[in-house]
């Protein structure tokens, strides 16, 4: 996913990718009323509530472990920033009610933070020792329980088709070889697995990354999760607000471009107009300060005037 070994704020968790370009593509307005739906070490949040003064804030993340970090930002800003715990794919239940259609823009910055991935416990890297977990919210099925009893033909398909991994086949068969022997544990363990496997390297990278990125993408249902999100900003946005949305990898950024393409009021169904024509990259400077930052891409598109129920109505006849 391309955040390890990033540059890290003083809190521990990643800095935020092009927060600048993020808020000016959400054009944010005073009174406003904004979601970060990612909410992570809280750099969105703070951005946002500090570029426009005065604007109401809403985050939410599922990690148990950011709750300390929005208390902190809650009694920094008491009036203007509310968290709640939860998946984004429940934006329609977590947002209030009374501010569904309100919602003057929406931020996701996806995929795992830095803070997740540099501490081992969590299981998600495998460049540190740690047990095979990598669930987000800290509840379900973790990729240890996935490992040790789906299939190897399961084990190739999540492979391919979420790390679009070419060798899936060749590291199930030896993940399932080595499992019959004994229970794979551990991060390092699997990794080590991969790389008897495949060999160590993919040019510079890690053999182990994109089967690492699979399992976490699976475990999580990520590709659920966004899917079932941008159908909801539909309900939630105001007209002309806008929704930006950061992502690390084309597999994510392909489910934002998709979207966006059927939703487009020139294209598609006609409540969201596509503002990013081309996707939007960070600049040469941010990067060499913030190495997380290099496979950054934005996409960023605002609702149109058309109500949303009209749309569905229209669709249902």
């Amino acid at each position: 996913m391309g955040r390890v070994g990033v540059m890290m704020s003083a809190n521990g968790y990643h800095i935020p990718v092009m927060a600048s370009e993020v808020c000016s593509w959400l054009e944010l307005i005073p009174e406003g009323i904004y979601v970060d739906a990612t909410f992570g070490g809280g750099g969105y949040s703070e951005a946002l509530l500090k570029t426009a003064p005065g604007c109401q804030v809403l985050a939410i993340d599922q990690d148990p472990d950011v709750l300390p970090l929005a208390q902190k930002l809650k009694e920094k800003y008491p009036d203007r920033f509310d968290f709640i715990q939860g998946n984004f794919s429940q934006l329609d239940t977590l947002i209030p009610y009374h501010q569904h259609g309100h919602i003057q823009g929406i931020v996701f910055d996806l995929g795992v933070s830095s803070h997740q991935v540099d501490h081992g416990s969590r299981g998600f890297s495998f460049q540190k020792e740690g047990p095979l977990d990598m669930r987000m919210s800290q509840q379900g099925q973790t990729v240890g329980d996935l490992i040790e009893t789906a299939s190897e033909g399961h084990i190739a398909d999540i492979l391919y088709h979420y790390g679009q991994e070419f060798r899936a086949r060749k590291i199930a068969r030896r993940i399932v070889e080595n499992r019959n022997k004994s229970s794979i544990t551990s991060t390092l363990e699997l990794r080590r697995i991969i790389h008897s496997a495949v060999g160590k390297k993919v040019g510079k990278i890690d053999s182990a990354t994109k089967s690492f990125q699979a399992f976490r993408i699976y475990v999580n249902d990520e590709c659920f999760a966004l899917k079932s999100a941008l159908e909801q900003v539909l309900g939630l946005l105001a007209p002309k607000g806008r929704v930006v949305i950061v992502s690390f990898h084309s597999l994510e950024d392909g489910i934002v471009k998709t979207f966006f393409k059927e939703s487009d009021s020139k294209k598609g169904q006609g409540f969201l107009e596509v503002l990013t024509k081309r996707v939007i990259t960070p600049s040469e400077e941010e990067i060499q300060n913030n190495p997380r930052a290099r496979s950054a891409r934005l996409r960023a598109a605002s609702r149109t005037l058309v109500p949303f129920s009209s749309v569905h109505k229209e669709g249902d006849q």
